[in-house]
């Protein structure tokens, strides 16, 4: 994939800013290299609290194992929190790294009127901010040094263009979580570029996924003319999947994001696509990017985001893309 190739780059280019930040050079003999190397990752007294609005599922998890690479890789404390999709016990999360102490914090934007005091704080404390994931087009105004992420206006054109390719005429797109700007965004920026009509609805959520099929097989139901689905999230997706089989219904479906089961279904042509936004980078690239800021005042994205998507995974690429994925990595 060409994606994967861009950031091997971008990952490599980091790891020498890394270096470079603390005293060492490209150039050096090997034995000097190794003691470069060692003097890196025995890190500082340096703690980066990376703090989403997440949940420990398919998505997360693998945002977690970015951000706790860096932070290992880098030999300074990490702290991960996800509040289970609670903007409220978010902005405590966040106020209690303030008051802790931390040396910077990266945070998903979710629902960003909900955090809006709480990063006043941490702007006002003088700590790095970083956004990640969602809210690519707020960071400025709240005061963080960049976005790391995707543009899900991008995204959700994308959705929209190759679901209308598929001869799509009206759409379902279904949302897994209230108040997300980010699924909201998805959804209607596919409206813009799917050309027929686009219906929306709002799931219970994915921990109920037998409720989230059934209130998905209902909305087809009782639209006979839909002829396509987006699920914007990856178990949504599945279930939206299951919902038009059980329907007897055969229709394209896209969804975001990656997990082991929603490549099976590509794989197995139960459904069309999936967009891959890279959420180990996102964990990844914020916490380095907070750690070089820190110790060496660097600030990247030149007042834009940092993307990490969007990418689509469909049949032509979904094995390779599988593999990695069973690694936790992707």
């Amino acid at each position: 994939m060409k994606i994967q190739k861009t950031w091997g780059v971008v990952l490599g280019a980091v790891a020498l800013l890394a270096l470079a930040a603390c005293g060492g050079s490209s150039d050096s003999s090997s034995d000097s290299a190794t003691e470069e190397s060692a003097t890196v990752t025995a890190g500082e007294d340096i703690t980066i609290a990376v703090i989403t609005h997440g949940d420990d599922g398919v998505f997360w998890s693998v945002a977690q194992k970015g951000a706790e690479a860096a932070g290992a890789a880098l030999g300074i404390t990490m702290l991960y929190q996800g509040a289970n999709n609670n903007a409220q016990d978010q902005a405590q999360m966040i106020e209690q790294a303030v008051t802790d102490g931390v040396q910077g914090i990266a945070v998903s934007l979710a629902d960003p009127t909900a955090l809006d005091g709480a990063l006043k704080k941490v702007v006002a404390a003088g700590i790095p901010l970083i956004t990640l994931n969602s809210g690519s087009d707020l960071f400025k105004g709240l005061g963080a040094i960049t976005h790391v992420g995707q543009d899900e206006t991008v995204a959700g054109h994308g959705a929209g263009e190759r679901l209308k390719a598929a001869g799509g005429k009206v759409m379902l797109c279904a949302k897994q979580e209230q108040s997300n700007v980010a699924l909201e965004t998805r959804c209607n920026a596919a409206a813009e570029t799917f050309g027929g009509k686009v219906i929306q609805i709002t799931t219970s959520g994915d921990a109920d996924r037998v409720a989230q099929q059934a209130e998905i097989k209902a909305a087809m139901d009782a639209d006979a003319s839909i002829d396509s689905f987006l699920g914007t999230g990856p178990v949504i997706a599945v279930d939206g999947a299951n919902a038009a089989a059980e329907l007897g219904r055969v229709m394209p479906t896209g969804g975001f994001d990656l997990s082991t089961e929603i490549l099976e279904y590509i794989n197995a042509d139960k459904m069309t696509f999936t967009i891959d936004q890279q959420q180990f980078l996102q964990g990844y690239l914020a916490v380095v990017f907070l750690y070089l800021n820190i110790t060496n005042k660097n600030t990247v994205g030149g007042g834009l985001p940092v993307m990490t998507g969007p990418g689509f995974v469909d049949k032509s690429n979904v094995v390779a893309v599988q593999e990695l994925v069973g690694k936790g990595t992707r």
